[in-house]
């Protein structure tokens, strides 16, 4: 590989004026940067990012922490993807680069993201998977290391985060129901300490007293945000004892096994049990009849996550100077025929 003492010597120039021509220095004049940028060009030099971090003591990268595995992201390469790619859009324009840092199901969150901090191979991070009480934060504020969170949590002070508007998530597809006439309304929620689900439970719950139903323990139906989950949802939700009469799948993967359950039992959505999904998305674009779901713009959201994140860092907050810290994503309800009205 081409080092820069190889470079240098290929110019017949110093080190020292390859390296300041290389960093954009004031103190060498612009024909011999020009001769230097175009010489390292052909020649395929790549500076040592290693070497340059440990002297400028920033890494120009910012890590995104996912969990891997479809007990904890189901099927969301259709979420994440769009996500990795407009928050490369946005740290490209300052120089930076995307480290994804998968977590698998069988690693301590915590251990996993304690080792990361430890090897200093990023300037910021993007936290997703927010528990409601969740060390991950508490960590990075103690470090005094920039981030964001995709979640809100109980833990920390007063953090940067962008949620999905779970609240309005709950509220208007109870409100829709209620409208529609149906009065035993069940939900699925995650079987985990994800914060995203005791939000979506506590205003479920508050939604049923606003429309003047009652809160039934048994309705909060839990499963892991996969097609298998929603099979065991269905299969539970055929069992109960008084069967409701519409469903809110917290996670829109699990329409695709809960009408498979419904339609094996003879039942069809929308006619006999009305449901609505989470989010639109590809795995649910051609179910049959079409699913209520949210409409939400993922572009915008990793811009968002991008620009929050470099609006805390002192190299970059000036570029985004009027960014908000805390906000909650707008979501908007598409009707479709599996909301159906109650049969009386």
């Amino acid at each position: 590989m081409l080092n820069i003492k190889m470079l240098a010597k290929e110019l017949g120039i110093s080190i020292g004026t390859v390296s300041r021509a290389l960093n954009g220095r004031p103190d060498v004049n612009a024909e011999t940067r020009e001769r230097v940028l175009k010489a390292a060009d052909r020649l395929g030099y790549a500076p040592n990012q290693s070497g340059r971090s440990l002297r400028q003591g920033t890494t120009n990268a910012i890590g995104f922490m996912i969990q891997t595995g479809r007990e904890a992201m189901g099927e969301s390469d259709s979420f994440f993807m769009p996500l990795f790619n407009s928050v490369q859009t946005v740290l490209e324009e300052q120089g930076m680069d995307l480290i994804v840092l998968t977590c698998s199901t069988h690693q301590d969150p915590e251990a996993y993201l304690r080792r990361v901090v430890s090897r200093h191979i990023v300037d910021g991070l993007i936290l997703s998977a927010t528990l409601r009480v969740d060390p991950r934060i508490t960590l990075l504020e103690k470090r005094n290391i920039p981030f964001v969170t995709l979640g809100r949590s109980e833990s920390g002070r007063d953090h940067p985060w962008i949620d999905l508007d779970f609240e309005h998530f709950a509220r208007s597809s109870v409100a829709r129901l209620a409208e529609l006439g149906h009065r035993r309304i069940a939900i699925a929620a995650p079987a985990s300490d994800l914060n995203l689900g005791f939000v979506f439970v506590d205003t479920y719950r508050q939604a049923l007293a606003e429309h003047g139903l009652a809160f039934d323990p048994r309705l909060v139906l839990r499963g892991i945000p996969t097609e298998e989950g929603g099979l065991e949802i269905g299969k539970a939700f055929l069992a109960l004892e008084a069967r409701p009469d519409a469903i809110i799948l917290v996670n829109e993967v699990l329409a695709l096994g809960f009408y498979r359950v419904l339609q094996d039992a003879g039942l069809m959505p929308g006619r006999d049990v009305a449901v609505i999904g989470f989010k639109e998305s590809p795995q649910t674009r051609f179910l049959t009849p079409s699913l209520t779901a949210f409409r939400m713009s993922l572009h915008e959201l990793g811009t968002e996550l991008a620009r929050t994140l470099l609006a805390t860092m002192p190299a970059y907050m000036n570029a985004f100077p009027d960014q908000p810290r805390q906000r909650l994503w707008p979501m908007q309800m598409v009707h479709g025929e599996s909301e159906g009205k109650a049969r009386r």
